[in-house]
């Protein structure tokens, strides 16, 4: 006697808003369709997901993994260009399958600033990791910036890679390699006017210093007086 394997609902559903979402329009889809797509219940919709636009938080996710895990070390002597170049071209091929869905979903959202800012922090989770994978630290002074222009060098890229219908993604390549050279020269801009400030940056933090030990002396004084009956006078 055979069994039938578990289903993986949290995939099922993924799956079948992305098949519904490559032949209609993204405010056409309601949670119900998806449910009924997927072959669950609301109530384990629910219990998986708050919102269709988590459940592409929920492909991203699945995206990250992955990439993560087909991650090496093959190019860890390489410049952190190329081998970021190397982690999002990897990311877009795990997209593929779902590109005729993304295409729809990004034309609808394009103009609606509430799903484009959840999208955003999306993408900003996702590139912390890929830098990661590509081994490239965003902590310390630089470290936002990094993550940020991250971010912009993967949507402004994939906006071509979504109308490259190229098997080779020339254009997106090309596109890629662009951005990520444009990136490097606002980091190293950045990086050159950190250090040209830093002298003014660690005088302010003396002044702000010097003003909080006269404050906290003050402070010191003043409750010392409170005590003191010879202080009214």
């Amino acid at each position: 006697m055979t069994t039938d394997a578990p289903v993986d609902k949290r995939k099922a559903i993924i799956d079948a808003l992305m098949r519904l979402a490559a032949t209609r329009a993204w405010s056409e889809i309601e949670i119900t369709d998806i449910a009924q797509e997927a072959g669950v219940s609301l109530a384990e919709f629910r219990d998986l997901f708050p919102s269709k636009g988590a459940v592409l938080g929920g492909l991203s996710r699945r995206i990250d993994r992955k990439v993560l895990e087909e991650t090496t070390d093959d190019l860890a002597g390489e410049p952190a260009r190329e081998r970021i170049f190397d982690v999002i071209m990897r990311r877009f091929d795990a997209l593929e399958p779902y590109k005729a869905a993304l295409r729809r979903i990004y034309r609808d959202l394009q103009y609606d600033p509430l799903p484009l800012a959840a999208l955003h922090q999306v993408t900003v989770n996702s590139m912390r990791f890929m830098l990661a994978a590509a081994g490239v630290s965003t902590e310390g002074p630089l470290g936002t910036l990094k993550l940020q222009g991250a971010v912009l060098v993967y949507a402004n890229t994939m906006r071509t890679w979504l109308e490259d219908d190229d098997p080779a993604l020339a254009k997106t390549m090309a596109r890629l390699d662009r951005e990520l050279r444009r990136g490097e020269r606002v980091l190293e801009g950045a990086d050159d006017l950190r250090r040209l400030t830093a002298p003014f940056r660690a005088l302010g933090r003396a002044l702000m210093e010097g003003r909080r030990s006269v404050r906290r002396e003050r402070r010191d004084t003043n409750e010392g007086d409170a005590d003191n009956p010879a202080a009214a006078i």
